[in-house]
């Protein structure tokens, strides 16, 4: 499976956001980042859209998220930026050439196709087993328990 940056980028802002007190300016979360402050509004829209983050405008203006992080799944975030659509999707190409297999004799998916719902599914159960608030304890795990304060204290600066 092949996701977009932009499933990297919402789930490293959605992590951030968990430990912002105030909402935080796209900008701010795109300088964090040192990535393209266009490329993350956009990421940020679809979180937006999906429901996951909201946005309020002015000064102290900017994203929070709009639940709990133990209740947004990582599967609520891939599916927010790249869409639900299973990663294959079968064209019956054993009904096509010289030894098509006749419709009728396909009364079901074919072994190939059944791998690959198979496999997209446990991959969809996995990432929904894993919230953002399960990432964000992460971070204090890999970098130090002052990882997250670090950030909270960045994001609060000028």
């Amino acid at each position: 499976m092949k996701l977009t940056g932009g499933v990297e980028w919402a789930l490293h802002c959605c992590v951030v956001l968990t430990t912002a007190p105030d909402p935080v300016p796209a900008a701010r979360l795109a300088e964090l980042h040192d990535v393209s402050a266009s490329y993350l509004a956009k990421q940020l829209q679809a979180l937006s859209r999906a429901g996951l983050v909201s946005s309020s405008q002015g000064n102290a203006g900017g994203y929070s998220l709009t639940r709990a992080p133990e209740l947004i799944t990582v599967l609520d975030v891939v599916e927010a930026v790249d869409g639900s659509k299973p990663a294959f999707v079968c064209t019956e190409i054993r009904q096509r050439g010289p030894l098509a297999t006749p419709p009728e004799a396909c009364t079901r998916p074919c072994a190939i196709s059944r791998a690959m719902a198979g496999a997209d599914a446990a991959w969809r159960a996995a990432l929904e087993t894993i919230s953002v608030a399960d990432l964000a304890r992460s971070v204090d795990e890999d970098y130090g328990p002052t990882a997250l304060a670090g950030i909270r204290t960045w994001l609060s600066g000028p």
